[in-house]
């Protein structure tokens, strides 16, 4: 096990070290630069290069780079040149909000769509499984943003159940919090249900019609007892790299539903960030998000392993 964690621990290193590159040079090589943000739009070209000069933005980008690269791997990130903090400061303040709305998303996403995907396959090709399947092909079709202002309306100013925007920290109640959250992870997560719930189906479908199933049901075990301990079991593997894969989608698609109901979380920090050209933040931003991508996906690799001990002697013939 020690090797099968090392070894993908390994794997990711290539994939980090071409994605912080091109981060850095996304950043670097947008017109302008730092001193340009920096002193504004009224700076004389002498006080640029006298800034670029002082801060070291003149020296060859491949110096620049690897400048950076070991300063991130010390913990320091930079600073924000408008909100003047270190950028892991400004990081660590936003990503509560982003970590919650994605949890939530997740929860509903599972919630909505493993049960569906069991059931739609259950009933494969009666007319209920066609009308999962139609409502599926909906939720991936329909845009967040787009479900997410039928939230605010219908909820938030036809009945008033729910605030229409805002956030409430858990340090004022979790209540308070689902108040605030509930819409949001609602619009976030349909997507991910869609997608989840047709890979249950599909997952499902493919281990309902083996020999072991006949078997479990010819000794007369509960219908509830071979599909959930039975079939789902031995079904769970894509659908937990599914799962995975969406938590990560989660996090990064979460800007655009943080930027709808004004939640304070990394969508509105990069938002503000992208605007005003603040490069230490957002190549601070999008390492953390990588980072956080890549550590969920290798998560899931590892469940992978211990969930089903083929993977690792697969591994271990493949040197």
């Amino acid at each position: 096990m020690r090797s099968y964690i090392i070894k993908r621990i390994l794997s990711l290193i290539p994939v980090l070290l071409v994605v912080s590159m091109a981060i850095f040079l996304i950043t670097y090589l947008t017109p302008g630069g730092p001193a340009s943000t920096l002193l504004g739009m009224e700076a004389t070209q002498e006080q640029i290069n006298t800034l670029n000069e002082s801060m070291g933005f003149n020296r060859p980008i491949y110096v620049q780079y690897f400048d950076w690269i070991i300063k991130v791997l010390q913990g320091d990130w930079g600073h924000s040149i408008f909100m003047r903090q270190p950028v892991l400061e400004a990081i660590k303040e936003h990503f509560s909000p982003t970590l919650s709305l994605a949890v939530l998303a997740q929860l509903v996403a599972i919630f909505l769509s493993v049960p569906v995907g069991i059931f739609a396959a259950y009933k494969r090709g009666s007319a209920l499984d066609l009308t999962l399947v139609s409502i599926s092909l909906l939720g991936i079709a329909i845009p967040g943003f787009l479900l997410g202002m039928f939230l605010m309306l219908f909820f938030g100013v036809y009945l008033k159940w729910l605030p229409v925007a805002g956030y409430a920290p858990l340090s004022k109640g979790l209540l308070e919090h689902l108040r605030y959250m509930i819409l949001p992870a609602i619009s976030l997560g349909t997507v991910q249900a869609a997608l989840i719930s047709r890979m249950t189906r599909s997952s499902m479908i493919g281990v309902l019609y083996l020999n072991y199933i006949k078997t479990a049901r010819a000794k007369g075990l509960r219908e509830t007892r071979v599909l959930l301990k039975h079939a789902f079991k031995n079904a769970a593997l894509p659908i937990l790299t599914v799962i995975g894969q969406s938590f990560g989608a989660l996090v990064t698609g979460a800007i655009v539903t943080e930027t709808l109901f004004n939640i304070p979380g990394l969508g509105r920090l990069i938002i503000n960030a992208i605007s005003r050209r603040d490069v230490f933040v957002i190549q601070g931003v999008v390492l953390f998000v990588t980072l956080l991508y890549v550590g969920v996906n290798l998560t899931v690799d590892l469940l992978y392993g211990v969930l089903d001990p083929r993977v690792k002697l697969e591994e271990n013939k493949g040197g």
